[in-house]
């Protein structure tokens, strides 16, 4: 018979790390231990162990062959990214799991800028153009706002080879730039950022505008952290306090997050569903012979973990604004709803991550989990952990096939020369979608990409554009 073990035992717990590591210099730990850790931990829950060859159960034949193998690499990330599977796009490993368990609560270091970067014609240059600034940020004081675009980092025009290496600092001075004659120039102006320890409130702009006499509520959702499930919870008690008629979520920056606020996204959208199929988890065969089929499911929900009712719209039919940069969690409440009311997405070709992850730790005692069912701690000596895809996640009606991303039912990519100011009905996605709710004016889609998005400032941080199983 199957071990019931809930899926909530294998999820990220919050880690207040204090003087359990103070002593990792006077026990020194070896790169053959470190790496023992990596290889067991990736053996036991990586989705794709079966098949990576030198993942296999049978692959060693002496412990001798084993440890010569942990010591033909110069690093755990060197091994670590040696037994991804190739289709992987999305696992990584952290030699500080401390930032990571931050970033996981909304905690990380970021001077308050957020920004995209594309790709200039067809050469290597790369530039960077601003999405928003958060507020309360060092960039907040600066003189820099949406729209804007930058060339260079300390002077150096930033190309494919150098712009993580120069964004990743945590000071920097940009070298702004403006669009003459459509090109792209320097314009002589400099901003300077530090990165601070910085707390984003993910739920960044809450409106309800009126449109012939139609009421529609407006959320920009910037990230799906759990710890601000409740701030999510009162925009829509808003919503429904005004009576809102129709509803605009806007995705189109957000990379992803916790599955459980994703899951409260959803039931706050509906509500009509509590208690029905939200999704269906796929682990590797290992985790499957653990977990009873029933922890595998995870439905609609009336309630918050702290015991907050939830405040649901019961609406059948949304509004959801996603482009290239909304990846995982924001792909799965698109996903989920999908079954059960009309879900209209506006924007652009989603990233298509349908896979989650769960951070591995080195305390084998308890197979590399932080669970609340054994008291084992991680290995002092060290802060290294990894965050590896371990599942993927069906909805009610068994699809999950989105790898290249989800397609728009309305195509509207973001025009760089004319991004809006966010929240207003004249923004062209805002607008696009009041458009389609009222049926006022022509209903045009724009099919042609005006730019090659490289990255954007989320792959800067811990989490990156990650899905994760977290409460």
């Amino acid at each position: 018979m199957k071990r019931m073990q809930k899926i909530a035992l294998l999820l990220i717990i919050p880690l207040l790390v204090t003087s359990c590591f103070e002593d990792r210099d006077d026990n020194p730990i070896s790169s053959t231990d470190i790496n023992d850790f990596v290889y067991k931990g990736l053996n036991s829950w990586y989705f794709w162990q079966e098949s990576v060859p030198d993942l296999a159960d049978n692959r060693f034949s002496s412990d001798l062959e084993y440890n010569n193998y942990l010591n033909s690499f110069n690093s755990p990330n060197e091994l670590f990214d040696s037994l991804l599977f190739e289709d992987d796009r999305f696992s990584w490993i952290v030699d500080d799991y401390i930032a990571l368990n931050n970033s996981i609560n909304g905690v990380f270091l970021s001077n308050g800028l957020e920004f995209g970067l594309v790709r200039i014609g067809n050469g290597p240059e790369i530039m960077g153009y601003i999405r928003y600034v958060l507020p309360n940020s060092v960039a907040s004081t600066k003189n820099i706002q949406r729209g804007d675009f930058f060339l260079e980092v300390d002077g150096q025009q930033l190309t494919e080879n150098n712009f993580r290496n120069l964004l990743s600092n945590t000071n920097y001075t940009l070298g702004m730039a403006s669009v003459v004659n459509n090109n792209i120039v320097l314009n002589n102006e400099t901003i300077t950022l530090t990165k601070i320890p910085y707390t984003e409130n993910p739920v960044y702009i809450t409106e309800t505008v009126t449109v012939d006499n139609i009421k529609i509520g407006y959320l920009m959702y910037n990230r799906f952290t759990g710890n601000f499930d409740e701030q999510l919870n009162n925009a829509f008690a808003n919503f429904l306090a005004e009576g809102i008629d129709e509803l605009v979520i806007d995705l189109r920056y957000n990379p992803g997050g916790s599955v459980t606020s994703a899951i409260n996204l959803s039931s706050m959208i509906t509500g009509q569903f509590t208690g029905n199929l939200f999704l269906k988890q796929r682990w590797n065969s290992k985790a499957l012979s653990i977990f009873e089929d029933s922890s595998l499911k995870r439905n609609f929900v009336s309630n918050l973990n702290n015991g907050s009712a939830i405040s649901h719209l019961n609406l059948s039919k949304v509004y959801i604004l996603a482009q290239g940069s909304s990846a995982s969690a924001s792909e799965l409440v698109i996903n989920g709803l999908n079954p059960y009311i009309d879900v209209i997405h506006i924007g652009d070709t989603t990233t298509g991550k349908n896979e989650f992850s769960i951070t591995i730790f080195d305390v084998p005692e308890c197979n590399y989990l932080r669970t609340s069912d054994c008291s084992g701690q991680p290995n002092p000596s060290h802060l290294w952990a990894m965050q590896p895809l371990v599942g993927k996640n069906e909805n009610a009606v068994g699809f999950l096939d989105y790898e290249d991303g989800l397609n728009p039912d309305i195509s509207f990519p973001e025009d760089l020369t004319n991004l809006g100011i966010l929240g207003q009905i004249d923004e062209p996605l805002f607008a696009r979608a009041i458009q389609h709710i009222t049926g006022n004016g022509k209903a045009t889609n724009v099919t042609q990409k005006a730019y090659n998005l490289i990255t954007d400032s989320n792959d800067f941080k811990p989490t990156k554009n990650n899905m994760y199983l977290a409460y």
